[in-house]
């Protein structure tokens, strides 16, 4: 009898789909899975259009991105971060930043490698390592504040170490990482010889005085590092699923010898569409976004405050984590379903995003997020409110 591959085995079914489903059975407000409520600029789906019927690009694009697209990410990149990004070597585009992290641990980590990950973190980091045939080594962060413990951070670079995975803005608990962690970073990956692969997805949406800062751009850390970019996040497309990887070519180069392989080319209108969105929309648009959600994450701590639920503000991302141990004696996914089931709204558990060893730490917590329209927000606070209770 035919079986199923041993390496997919321990995965099972993501959380999002297992979340989603029950949403739906139960009609509950989704703040699970993030993916705005609400379409993207009109004129990039305008620009979409006009690409499906201009005839030209109905067919494969070009394996690494098409040209139009690599060279508007290598000059935005330049604009915003004053890197120097060769658009022919260094830039790929990806269906999605999730094969774009998956394709570069494929192409820059060997078995036997270790890899070390920031938790708690996206879903698909760890099994990507695993099916790498490398190890991931855990380093947690701590709420409230969610940050990481230097001599732990330390203690998990060895000879061994191959890679770490970065995410800032961080989903899930919202945290920008500041200069002094990121240069702790960079300099334990320039003493090992260590590549990060750095997923700064939610790049443009950060709140109040908080800064992007790409690692990419600290002293010596250009050649150490692969820029994952997304813009289902950028410009609210996220059901094109388009993304890219920039840095030094020979890394590039690794990263597009595995993508070759795994999806080899991307929807070939949707990237004409990125295109345009690159190069015409104005720089107000990116602060427009801010704004926006500024505003829908200060209506979800609203909500959350409404449930008696503890919330540190998010700093960046669309996502809040919160604490319910005051309102719930259970665990997160038992909490999870309650809140489905029993007050109508879903989130998240995020003890999905730990190790075995760690996933205490997300005991009491809920991942939210506020991609959605505000008159959503405002009945998730008249939901929630019945935690109270």
């Amino acid at each position: 009898m035919p079986t199923i591959a041993r390496r997919v085995v321990p995965f099972g079914t993501t959380i999002f789909t297992e979340i989603n489903s029950l949403a739906q059975q139960y009609n509950a407000i989704n703040l699970g899975q993030g993916k705005p409520d609400f379409d993207g600029p009109a004129e990039v789906v305008e620009a979409f259009r006009r690409a499906l019927a201009d005839g030209s690009y109905n067919q494969y694009a070009p394996g690494p991105g098409a040209p139009s697209l690599r060279q508007a990410i290598a000059d935005f990149v330049g604009r915003f971060y004053n890197l120097d990004i060769d658009p022919a070597r260094g830039v790929l585009v990806t269906p999605g930043a999730t094969e774009a992290i998956f394709a570069s641990i494929m192409g820059l980590v060997d078995p036997g490698d270790e890899v070390i990950i920031i938790e708690p973190f996206f879903d698909s980091y760890a099994p990507g390592v695993l099916m790498a045939g490398a190890t991931p080594v855990y380093v947690p962060l701590y709420a409230p504040d969610w940050t990481f413990d230097e001599d732990e951070l330390r203690a998990a670079f060895n000879p061994r170490t191959r890679a770490l995975i970065l995410n800032t803005p961080h989903n899930p608990t919202g945290r920008v990482f500041n200069r002094a962690e990121l240069t702790l970073i960079a300099e334990l990956a320039q003493q090992f010889d260590v590549t990060v692969i750095s997923d700064e997805v939610y790049e443009h949406l950060v709140f109040d005085d908080y800064q992007h800062i790409p690692i990419a751009t600290l002293p010596g850390m250009f050649e150490h590092t692969v820029t994952i970019g997304s813009a289902g996040k950028s410009f609210g497309m996220t059901g094109w699923k388009v993304g890219w990887v920039y840095g030094p070519e020979t890394l590039v180069q690794g990263v597009g010898q595995a993508h070759q392989f795994i999806a080899f080319a991307v929807n070939h209108p949707a990237q004409q569409a990125v295109a345009h969105a690159f190069n015409t929309l104005p720089g107000s648009y990116y602060e427009d976004v801010r704004a926006l959600y500024t505003t829908k994450r200060d209506l979800m701590m609203q909500a959350l405050q409404a449930g008696n639920l503890k919330t540190a503000l998010p700093q960046g991302t669309y996502f809040a984590m919160a604490d319910f141990s005051d309102v719930f004696d259970g665990d997160s996914r038992a909490f999870a379903e309650y809140l489905i089931k029993e007050i109508g709204v879903a989130c998240i558990p995020p003890t999905a995003f730990y190790s075995a060893e760690h996933q205490h730490l997300g005991r009491t917590q809920a991942r939210f997020s506020f991609a959605k329209h505000d008159e959503m927000l405002h009945a998730t606070a008249e939901r929630l409110a019945r935690l109270r209770a």
